[in-house]
Parts: structure tokens; sequence; C-alpha cells
């Protein structure tokens, strides 16, 4: 049996890909603690215009709103990293997106997932 198989980081990362996938907004922001960040991508971006991040539960909801909610979002995993704490985990993604209006997009790359210790 590996870590990864009873890791917090990897039950959370799943749960948020679900939730994600199925539209599921409150549950997606259940899964996290209030103080909350989310880097997508790390760096500045569009959707991180000064590099640090969305911050807390306000933020990602409203992060949710604008980036997610109104697409079609297929989330694949390729392949998991575990790491040498159960609370931190980093996984190769696809995402596949629909937009409204029938844009679609693929982006691959690694994403990392880090959890409290309440999971």
């Amino acid at each position: 049996m590996t870590q990864t198989a009873h890791s917090p980081a990897l039950t959370a990362s799943q749960s948020s890909w679900r939730c994600v996938q199925a539209h599921d907004r409150q549950g997606w922001l259940a899964l996290m603690a209030d103080n909350v960040v989310i880097e997508d991508p790390i760096g500045k971006s569009v959707t991180n215009p000064d590099g640090s991040g969305v911050r807390g539960k306000d933020g990602v909801a409203a992060f949710y709103d604008t980036n997610i909610a109104a697409n079609q979002l297929t989330i694949t995993c390729e392949e998991t990293f575990p790491s040498s704490s159960p609370n931190e985990i980093a996984h190769i993604l696809v995402l596949r997106s629909r937009f409204p209006g029938g844009f679609t997009s693929e982006v691959r790359g690694v994403f990392t997932y880090r959890v409290n210790d309440e999971g």
C-alpha cells in the first residue's frame, strides 16, 4: 500500500475535480479552509493579475463564478506524484473546457494540492 492510497491531499484533490465537473459550487467551496489560496496559474496571468493567487473563500467563490461556472470542464489525471507529506500531492492533469459559444481549450500541466491538518 502506498502513501497515496490514504492521502488526505489525494482525497481532497479528487473531491475537487468531482465538484468542478458536476458544477457543485457549494461542495467545492466546502472543501476549502477559510484561508485558502489558489494560484491558477502560478505567477502573473489574467486569472492571477498580481501573481499572489486568489485568497480566502470570497475570492475563491468569485474565481469559481468567473472561471469555472460557465464552462463544461473535464479533468483527466494522467499521473500522480505523492509527497513526503500526506498533506501535499502533485498531479499531471489535462483540463478540457467548452465555453459558451462553442470555444474549446485544452490545458495540460502540473497541479499541486496542499491541505491543512483537517484535510
